[in-house]
């Protein structure tokens, strides 16, 4: 394979993280720290704080190890020493946001406690650095001599051990698991095996075909039990001494509820790699092939709406595809796991679908034992909630037992229940049963009744700690039910549509497409309105810039230069309109964790290409005018700096996308062919003033216009190709990048034609007045036409919080909800914490 500089890192010649050991005080040690930090490609103190992990204090509490306001304080003092235990979480999650090989980072912390304790202990300083570059290098040269194994399927498992590790601690608050415990049968069996969480990799294993079905009640651990088994098939890829046999297979759990109807499944595994795990396509599509990757495909029940109207047929048509999915000799069934809810599995049988050849298991309810257990786990002696456990048991065991029992009977309710009882919740009360005899009728009061309690509770546990007012529970119980009402809509949108775009399921909730909750028809409205007036803007600018006809010289509408340019810049007005009215604009993609040196090579690479083309460009105009307007000099200049400003910009964001994961050209002229026409209009425009100050005939004005309608719109293919879309995404470390680089994507290549527009506005302006007129018309052209995504996002904010909907600062709640574990992160883009509470939180209908 052809490794890119991310993969790089998985060789024995990778490139290798700052050296701690030559700092000579504090402040050198600190400004190390900086290094790295830069070395990983500049990761968000929330991206660092997730990697991080979390501690035990010495009284019991478990908090952050990289909290956001301690990492900033830190990375700014000079003074002193950071703490050890900083120390260590900070370079443990820069190195994995870089992808630094598990096996080596041990010995990087050793580097870096090394030359800590050389600070402190100055005299064995010499002695000890020794010591630990010999380590070091003996490591290095262990992992060199393994480097023969497939470096993308060290990446993949490296990155989905990344990602599941978040995922579990993001759902447990921590490392304590219920004992979740399964029945497990074959189709054809008579008998059933009982095992329990922890044997689940060895119980894949011994299945043959390995074909897996989950199968339990809401809560009852399928998403813990799907980690927990993607956790453990991974341990033999990603040990140090481990020897996997090369065909091994990367466990890899997706988002069933992404698989569109109609969809080939093998190609939408490859594309799911290439979004969620940054792996190139080629490679996704190799390992797809070569049947190297375990699909793990959790909630197959979240595919069709609720509730069903009918048979689940996006369900059915996902298991019609898996069972023709098949293993590498084409002969036996393909290796997959697919979790889902049990109601949704019966309805399932009775329309006849199912998983062939399938072993199916069964999550059992939590057994009074298995409660007991992890509540002396989670609340060991000496805990403030140590004296709520023998009540609990007490409750357990009494008259109300079973109603009890029956509500607790899953991790979800437990994890419910004990978050509660921390935030203060008496649990007496929280399980009282009621008067009513019907056991499942109680245990239902008492699943509403801590349901009810769990917003109030979690948000008490995680106050807000950034500035501004702390939220209350109200509050946020109103925006997440108006995020739950919202996904119902999202749901009931994607069943009447076949191709709903990217993200739009039932339970993600991805930022650029959280526009409707203000109102579609007004959003798009004011979208359209706000479009408008900025491509006129862009519009008067050029037109001011050009200075060729004057407000008060418009003497001859019928000229053949007044009315191109007229219609030209029409037209285009009438395409950014266009555009802002498109059903669902797409944010730009790209990556965001992209080493500074190799964006900087990537935009010199792209200005020395850019160049002579430029060059060629100010020659053929200085043809085109007859030498009338600017001498070969200036042709030559002008054309240099703004064919190196637009290959420079080109080049720096192409660097965020290797070769494999960008369109073709035909791809990216299929997916955006009236923005490509935009582009074209614009060149054609920014050609036409030179020509008419030279008073040039139909001919050259033809000339001019095919010859710069084709360069620019080679150029917006070009912008296409490079910046890609969220569809096509390779890897975002947080659901915002996408939206965040829209604007900055837009407004860049506005004001990179800005510089070409100043260029030719100095011809008959002076250089402030051309300056301001490029400006103006370079960055309203952004928000125009570059910005769509970013905008119409923004305008459907600020109309939800004008209306109370949402709060104004809508991603500051968003990261607080995961912190609260109210909501989670699931890759690119953010979901409920649980389904149930999802559908606890959705209003009626009739609201």
């Amino acid at each position: 394979m052809v490794a890119g500089e991310d993969d790089a890192l998985m060789t024995a010649d990778h490139p290798r993280p700052p050296d701690p050991t030559e700092a000579g005080s504090a402040a050198d040690f600190v400004r190390s720290l900086v290094r790295l930090k830069q070395w990983a490609g500049e990761p968000s103190l929330s991206r660092l704080r997730s990697l991080g992990g979390q501690t035990v204090t010495s009284d019991g509490v478990t908090i952050d190890a990289l909290p956001k306001s301690t990492t900033s304080q830190v990375l700014r003092q000079t003074d002193r020493l950071p703490r050890w235990d900083f120390v260590n979480a900070f370079v443990t999650a820069c190195l994995r946001y870089r992808d630094y090989p598990n096996e080596l980072i041990p010995a990087e912390l050793e580097r870096w406690r090394v030359a800590r304790t050389a600070l402190t202990e100055p005299v064995a300083r010499t002695e000890t650095l020794a010591e630990a570059s010999a380590a070091i290098t003996e490591i290095e040269a262990a992992h060199a001599e393994a480097t023969g194994r497939d470096q993308a399927v060290e990446l993949l498992a490296r990155r989905v051990a990344r990602e599941e590790d978040r995922a579990r601690k993001g759902l447990l608050g921590g490392y304590s698991i219920a004992p979740v415990s399964f029945a497990a049968h074959h189709d054809d069996a008579t008998g059933e095996v009982k095992d329990d969480l922890h044997s689940i990799a060895r119980f894949f294993s011994e299945l043959h075909p390995q074909r897996l079905l989950v199968v339990g009640e809401s809560g009852a651990g399928k998403t813990v039990l799907a980690i927990e088994l993607v956790l453990r098939l991974l341990e033999p890829l990603l040990t140090s001494d481990g020897r996997p046999d090369h065909r091994q297979l990367v466990p890899v759990r997706l988002n069933a509820a992404r698989w569109t109807l109609g969809s080939p499944f093998e190609p939408w595994l490859a594309e799911q790699l290439v979004r969620d795990f940054g792996l190139a396509a080629k490679d996704a599509a190799r390992l797809v092939r070569d049947r190297q990757v375990l699909p793990v495909l959790d909630g197959l029940d979240e595919l069709d709406p609720e509730p069903s109207m009918g048979p689940p047929r996006r369900a059915i048509g996902l298991l019609a595809a898996l069972n023709r999915y098949s293993d590498l000799s084409r002969r036996r069934p393909g290796a997959v796991v697919v979790t889902c809810r049990a109601d949704r599995y019966t309805e399932l049988s009775e329309a006849r679908a199912g998983l062939d050849n399938a072993t199916r298991i069964h999550l059992r309810d939590l057994t009074i034992e298995q409660i007991n257990a992890y509540l002396r786990t989670r609340w060991p002696d000496g805990h403030p909630c140590d004296t709520y456990r023998d009540g609990i048991h007490a409750a357990l065991s009494g008259t109300s037992g079973t109603a009890i029992r029956t509500a607790l009977a899953t991790p979800w309710r437990l994890l419910l229940t004990v978050t509660a009882v921390e935030s203060g919740a008496d649990p007496a009360e929280l399980l009282r049963a009621g008067p009513d005899p019907d056991p499942r009728v109680a245990a239902a009061r008492i699943a509403r009744r801590l349901l009810d309690a769990y917003v109030p509770a979690a948000t008490g546990l995680t106050p807000r700690t950034a500035p501004g007012t702390p939220y209350r529970p109200e509050q946020v119980r109103s925006w997440l039910e108006n995020l739950a009402s919202h996904l119902r809509w999202q749901a009931a949108y994607t069943a009447e549509t076949d191709r709903p775009p990217p993200g739009l399921t039932p339970i993600d909730i991805v930022p650029h497409l959280l526009w409707p909750i203000g109102g579609r028809r007004l959003v798009r409205a004011l979208h359209c309105l706000c479009c408008v007036i900025f491509a006129v803007i862009a519009m008067l600018a050029f037109w001011a810039g050009s200075a060729v006809d004057r407000p008060g010289d418009l003497r001859d509408w019928l000229d053949v230069g007044e009315g191109l340019t007229l219609a030209l810049m029409a037209g285009w007005v009438g395409i950014a309109t266009g555009l802002s009215l498109s059903p669902w604009p797409a944010a730009a993609g790209g990556r965001a964790n992209v080493p500074h040196r190799r964006r900087m090579i990537g935009g010199l690479l792209g200005a020395l290409a850019g160049g002579p083309i430029g060059v060629l460009c100010g020659l053929a105009g200085f043809v085109l005018t007859g030498g009338k307007v600017f001498d070969p000099g200036f042709a030559v200049a002008a054309g240099a700096a703004g064919g190196g400003v637009f290959g420079a910009v080109l080049g720096l964001t192409a660097a965020a996308r290797r070769g494999a994961e960008r369109m073709s050209i035909s791809e990216a002229v299929r997916a955006e062919p009236v923005i490509l026409l935009g582009f074209g209009l614009c060149g054609a425009l920014t050609g036409l003033p030179p020509l008419r100050l030279a008073g040039a005939g139909p001919l050259p004005l033809a000339a001019e216009i095919v010859g710069a309608f084709a360069l620019a719109f080679a150029l917006g293919v070009v912008f296409k190709i490079t910046t890609g879309g969220w569809s096509k995404d390779a890897e975002l470390a947080h659901p915002r990048e996408a939206l965040h680089r829209n604007p900055m994507i837009g407004v860049a290549f506005g004001l990179t034609g800005g510089v070409a527009a100043f260029l030719v506005f100095v011809m008959s302006q002076g250089v402030v007045e051309s300056l301001a007129c490029a400006l103006i018309g370079g960055v309203t052209f952004g928000l125009a036409f570059g910005a769509i995504a970013w905008a119409r996002t923004m305008i459907g904010l600020i109309v939800s919080a004008a209306r109370g909907v949402l709060p104004l600062r809508l991603w500051t709640f968003l990261d607080w909800a995961c912190e609260a574990r109210l909501l989670r992160v699931s890759g690119a883009t953010y979901q409920f914490r649980h389904r149930e509470l999802q559908d606890f939180l959705t209003p009626p209908e009739d609201d």
